[in-house]
């Protein structure tokens, strides 16, 4: 969680660093039966679905064949690359069919289209998603301590927060568990891409349930929302393409620099020195006031 999220948290009133008053298990029974059913065929069929665009738009630029055209085509194709490499991950998760050698055959064929090896992808995406949120542990998000971040020479940490290096801001905790790990995810709206990538910003119940296939997810997540209650943050609408997270990028490069070495529950913290921007630092001394009136700093 970046700081001015932390700050939105401290505007109700419950405390974010404690656990959850609610228990995975009534999560689980809020969500309807159905949910859960894998259903192969309506799976293959979104493969199938994206398998005719990626044609379609293969011989459709073919033909065109002129130089403005391919920057169009490289961003459509990718972005059905991407869409193929959800339903891979869905493969990895278990969550395409009932059956292993199935997800684990379709999960090969489509990550190994797009150069993912998909095996060891697997594996270590279990271990992210087992871990999630967990300081030494998560094989996904590494947080700089503050320790290793004060020893980083000047232009290493300028460099390191001025590239597009950490695209969303989550919090870290080392008092971890799975549930709390889960619930640190954010959903996000990425516009007409939502149905393009299967739902893939849905990602507060996956993470909690990754058995959930793609296309039940929105309405897992609606049945969720009652039992989760202050700890699920409705995501920023989004227009038709999700520019807006540029804006959230660019958000988290300026406040989102390091963790603290001591704590049970850590938060992204600010180096207000570090853009040498003075109403920078007035800006970090008024969210660590508001941090430390709240208790989560």
């Amino acid at each position: 969680m970046d700081n001015a999220g932390a700050k939105e948290m401290g505007k109700i009133d419950f405390d974010a660093g404690k656990p959850p008053p609610f228990r995975i298990s009534e999560i689980r029974e809020a969500i309807p039966k159905h949910c859960w059913e894998k259903n192969a065929w309506k799976s293959m069929s979104y493969v199938l679905r994206d398998i005719v665009f990626i044609v379609f738009f293969a011989v459709f630029f073919l033909w065109i064949d002129a130089w403005y055209a391919w920057p169009i085509y490289w961003l459509a194709q990718g972005t059905m690359f991407w869409a193929l490499f959800v339903l891979g991950h869905d493969c990895g998760h278990g969550s395409f069919s009932e059956s292993v050698k199935m997800n684990n055959f379709v999960g090969h064929f489509l990550h190994s289209f797009i150069l993912v090896p998909y095996h060891g992808w697997r594996i270590s995406h279990k271990t992210h998603h087992q871990n999630h949120g967990h300081v030494e542990k998560d094989e996904s998000w590494h947080p700089l301590t503050e320790k290793l971040y004060r020893s980083l020479d000047f232009a290493t940490r300028k460099l390191r927060f001025t590239i597009p290096f950490p695209l969303f801001a989550y919090p870290a905790y080392l008092e971890w568990s799975y549930l709390r790990g889960a619930l640190t995810t954010l959903d996000r709206d990425y516009g007409w891409i939502n149905n393009i990538h299967h739902d893939v910003g849905t990602h507060v119940i996956h993470h909690i349930f990754p058995q959930i296939p793609h296309y039940n997810l929105i309405e897992a997540t609606k049945a969720a929302k009652p039992v989760l209650g202050k700890y699920y943050r409705e995501p920023e609408k989004s227009g038709p393409l999700p520019v807006h997270l540029f804006g959230v990028l660019v958000k988290s490069l300026r406040i989102d620099h390091f963790v603290s070495d001591v704590g049970d529950v850590v938060y992204y913290q600010t180096d207000p020195n570090l853009h040498g921007n003075h109403q920078a630092k007035q800006q970090h001394q008024k969210e660590k006031q508001t941090l430390l009136n709240n208790k989560l700093y």
